[in-house]
């Protein structure tokens, strides 16, 4: 019996085999001429053939490599492209003669459906009137369509919608009368997306259809079935009647079954949603709502929608923290004109608990054209545990709690338009409880953060904020004006009137580079000063202590403006380097890499020695701290340049000086060390002065000295005059004026050169010069003063002589000298 039977199935297979090939020209012929009848555009195939095995057990007409036109004059663009399309019929239509295809079948490809501008379409390719006769011997009776890995595009370009939809494997049962069309589909399909407008909706989603709905031909009703569609693991059914007799009108009921926050997000526009598609729920939420209307190209009907929670949590799956115990009444509607300016989405009775904290609040959202927003939230939130569960990219860390009880309202779009003129209002408070904040972007942490924020309008009045950055503390109380604008949109610029106040300030930290700049910016210099173009304010400061590199002060008082990166202040006074400073004057920080320090500032009862060791010596080893004492009493006006990490422009420094340095000492200065032919080397260790005064100027990266005179407590030298420039680069060129009395007075022909008499005083002077760098500086005779002073003698005595033939008395004769020319001294 096995043998018998196995051989029938061979025999059949066989037969089935030899009418194939015998009649396969024949079949293709008939389907060809019936397939032309059809269809009324040009279609191109690679190949067509006859195959019982590749439907098996029906017979496919196979067409592979197909290209199908669309329905557009004089278009080459394709409507449908397929590597496989299968035509399928029984095993019986070849023994009878009479060949009906049941079944299509698509593998492998893409159909391109478009709505143009004027409202004509590219997918009319059937032809309605195909004029058959009765015996062709070939129909198209399609039962069912499949479809495997085929890409569907939809673009409507009257109704602004693209759809994009993957068909992995689809299949839809026809059942066809001369009333009705009865479809039953089901399967597997990724919409990768679907715009409407602006916005994009179910995004690379994953859906599956389960769907029964028939077509009245004669009403122009489809009738849907309650029909199941999954979408992100939740089912919605869909019911309702959908009729195209005069335009469409859609009459469509939805339920959502095992919804969930996913669920719901995935119905929402891609740009509202995208920043929660992380996130995920559980608990009991609900779903259903209704599509009402005419939808057509000047119509879109009416949508409401109603969804809410009860006792769910909302969590991300990467942090620990979730929200729990959430309920929830929302509700969404299209409004009465059906379009984004008349819909609204409403949240009501929002409740929830946060680390054990109980929070609620209201959200309204109107006129998505022109938004209006209304909220209020009330709660006192744990900081860490609500950074945790949003996860902002801009705040690393937090702690803390903040009772916050705000209420805001607006239209966004106004106040766009319009910020300072009061279009938001909010109302309430938020007190902030011993907060820490760690920033992306400032890694220098926000600590022990107190005190309160009063909302009005717009702007914030602010008591008692207190806190730490890094290791400076601070104390503001005043307004924070145009806060909102500031913090909601672009090129705002946040106005803060206030009391500030701190007991300590480390400005080595505030400044730093390494602190203060997110790792990405770093350029590796020690310290970066950058002003924000959107912050200004007026500030009234008291600082007991500032620190920064050498340089300490205390008791800082005055009054600091900041105007679109210059910050100003009429009067800053301190106290520093064992005195007072008083300083008005501004820093214009507009552009980045030229920072412009302007002052005006006084000095009073400064220690020198202090003063050098705090600047650092100025930046030069001629004269150090060491070598000065005594107290310094001055007046600066000044201009100085920085780039952004403060490194000084010094070419560009112009500065007037008027000094005055009491009680002043030189200690072991080396070029005074080499005045020892004149004077004791043991005066000159410790060189003093009662008093110095003097004006000096800077520009183009020289100091320059006017003559100056200098009462020491030198012995045979007790005025010593100095002159000359000194530059930046340490090239020095000083001219001094040495009196010589007899106790040290050097022979006219000794190897120490030429002396002139001080016809005033009758003192004999010595004039040097000395000149280099500091490491290699030179001390010679000046012989063009001394020739100018002899000069200006023999000028003197022409005047005395015209005075004795006048009858005056004449004067006591200097004594004339011979001028030699100049030798650099050997002090060997």
């Amino acid at each position: 019996m096995l043998f018998y039977g196995v051989a029938g199935i061979v025999v059949s297979l066989g037969l089935a085999l030899a009418l194939v090939y015998a009649y396969q020209d024949k079949i293709i012929e008939l389907f060809v001429t019936e397939a032309n009848k059809h269809i009324k555009t040009k279609v191109d195939v690679g190949q067509i053939s006859l195959s019982l095995f590749e439907k098996f057990p029906q017979v496919a007409v196979t067409l592979d490599e197909v290209n199908v036109h669309e329905g557009l004059p004089d278009s080459e663009e394709s409507l449908a492209r397929a590597n496989k399309l299968y035509f399928t019929f029984s095993i019986w239509d070849v023994l009878r003669g009479e060949y009906s295809v049941k079944q299509f079948y698509m593998e492998e490809g893409e159909v391109y459906v478009k709505v143009l501008p004027d409202g004509s379409v590219n997918y009319e390719v059937i032809n309605t009137d195909t004029t058959s006769s009765e015996d062709s011997g070939f129909s198209f009776d399609l039962e069912q369509i499949n479809l495997k890995n085929v890409a569907l595009h939809y673009i409507d370009q009257q109704l602004k919608q693209t759809y994009q939809v993957n068909a992995h494997q689809l299949a839809a049962a026809l059942a066809i009368s001369p009333e009705t069309i009865a479809i039953e589909a089901k399967g597997q399909t990724t919409i990768h997306t679907i715009k409407v407008g602006t916005g994009e909706y179910f995004k690379n989603k994953q859906v599956d259809l389960a769907t029964a709905l028939s077509i009245n031909r004669q009403s122009k009703v489809i009738t849907l079935q309650p029909s199941e569609v999954a979408v992100e693991g939740a089912a919605y059914e869909v019911g309702g009647a959908i009729v195209y007799a005069d335009g469409t009108e859609l009459d469509l009921q939805l339920n959502g079954k095992n919804t969930s926050i996913q669920s719901l997000l995935s119905l929402l526009p891609q740009s509202i949603t995208q920043e929660f598609s992380q996130y995920r729920s559980e608990g009991d939420i609900y779903f259903n709502g209704t599509i009402k209307g005419k939808a057509s190209g000047k119509h879109t009907p009416q949508v409401a929608f109603n969804f809410g929670a009860r006792n769910a949590s909302f969590f991300h799956p990467d942090v620990a923290q979730r929200v729990e115990k959430i309920e929830l009444t929302g509700s969404f509607t299209n409004g009465d004109k059906q379009n984004a300016s008349t819909s609204v989405l409403e949240l009501k009775g929002l409740s929830g608990v946060l680390n054990g904290r109980p929070f609620k609040g209201n959200l309204t959202y109107r006129n998505f054209d022109s938004p209006y927003i209304a909220f209020d939230v009330q709660g006192m939130l744990d900081v860490g545990y609500v950074l945790g569960l949003i996860k902002l990219d801009e705040i690393r860390s937090g702690s803390g709690l903040a009772d916050v009880r705000v209420a805001f309202s607006g239209n966004l779009n106004e106040f766009k338009a319009r910020p300072g003129n009061a279009t938001l209002n909010t109302t309430g408070e938020i007190t902030l409880h011993n907060v820490s904040l760690k920033l992306q972007q400032l890694p220098l942490p926000l600590s022990h953060l107190n005190g309160n924020f009063l909302f009005k309008r717009n702007d914030v009045g602010v008591s008692d904020f207190k806190g730490k950055l890094g290791e400076s503390d601070f104390v503001v109380n005043g307004m924070f004006k145009n806060v909102m604008a500031w913090a909601l949109l672009q090129n705002q610029r946040l106005l803060v009137e206030a009391d500030f106040s701190s007991k300590y300030m480390n400005f080595d930290q505030l400044l730093s580079e390494e602190q203060n700049t997110a790792a990405p910016d770093r350029t590796g210099d020690s310290y970066k000063l950058i002003i924000s173009p959107e912050i200004a304010f007026d500030l009234s400061a008291s600082i007991d202590r500032v620190k920064f590199r050498r340089f300490r002060g205390k008791s800082i008082r005055g009054e600091i403006k900041l105007r679109n990166q210059v910050l100003s202040t009429p009067n800053i006074s301190f106290k520093a380097v064992g005195g007072d400073f008083a300083v008005r004057g501004n820093l214009d920080a507009r552009t980045r890499n030229h920072i412009k320090v302007s002052t005006a500032t006084k000095l009073n009862n400064m220690s020198v020695d202090s003063l050098f060791y705090v600047f650092e010596n100025f930046h030069q080893n001629f004269i150090e701290e060491h070598h000065l004492r005594g107290q310094l009493t001055a007046n600066i006006v000044s201009d100085v340049y920085f780039d952004s990490q403060l490194s000084p422009k010094t070419d560009l420094l112009q500065a007037e000086i008027q000094a005055t340095v009491r009680n002043g000492q030189l200690i072991n200065f080396p070029p005074m060390q080499k005045m020892s032919t004149f004077v004791k080397r043991t005066e000159l260790a410790n060189m003093r002065f009662a008093e110095l005064h003097n004006s000096f100027w800077i520009q183009q990266g020289t100091i320059y000295i006017p003559e100056m005179d200098i009462r020491s407590s030198l012995s045979a030298a007790p005025v010593v005059s100095i002159s000359g420039t000194h530059t930046f680069d340490q090239r020095m060129d000083y001219k001094i004026r040495l009196p010589l009395f007899s106790s040290r007075r050097p022979d006219k022909d000794s190897a120490y050169g030429v002396v002139a008499e001080d016809t005033n005083a009758g003192n004999s002077n010595i004039f040097l010069s000395l000149k280099g760098s500091e490491s290699d500086f030179k001390i010679a005779y000046d012989d063009e003063r001394v020739r100018q002073k002899i000069k200006t003698d023999l000028k003197q005595e022409g005047q005395e002589l015209r005075d004795l033939l006048r009858g005056k008395k004449p004067k006591d004769k200097e004594k004339k000298v011979e001028l030699q020319q100049g030798e650099y001294f050997d002090f060997n």
